[in-house]
């Protein structure tokens, strides 16, 4: 758990050691004020790290990298950016046209900064 920045263990850490979406053992899961997560899976015998972020109701964008360091670095570095779009929309996903309009550019840009 990061006390610091808010972040803490999804579930309580009910996820640690189990399956994850993208094929690889989940190694570690935190989510922040109940709408952001992100997820980090690994499989050591296929070389395989993923990190899934989300945004309940608007984004679950898997990425995926050759090593441990790689994809704990990238951890990191997506919680502030994670924060800072999540706190640009609307909780819990779009409530009208214009709402998904206006994401689609941030929603986008994130993707773009963060594959």
């Amino acid at each position: 758990m990061d006390q610091d920045t808010g972040w803490s263990d999804y579930e309580a850490g009910a996820t640690l050691g189990g399956m994850g979406s993208q094929g690889g053992i989940v190694v570690r899961d935190e989510g922040y004020r109940g709408n952001l997560r992100l997820t980090y899976e690994a499989d050591e015998e296929r070389s395989f790290h993923s990190i899934t972020c989300g945004i309940a109701g608007w984004l679950r964008h898997p990425r995926f990298f050759y090593t441990a360091d790689e994809a704990t670095r990238a951890f990191e570095a997506m919680k502030p950016a994670l924060e800072e779009l999540g706190a640009k929309l609307t909780e819990g996903g779009p409530r009208s046209t214009a709402d998904g309009q206006a994401a689609g550019p941030l929603l986008a840009a994130f993707i773009v900064r963060f594959s």
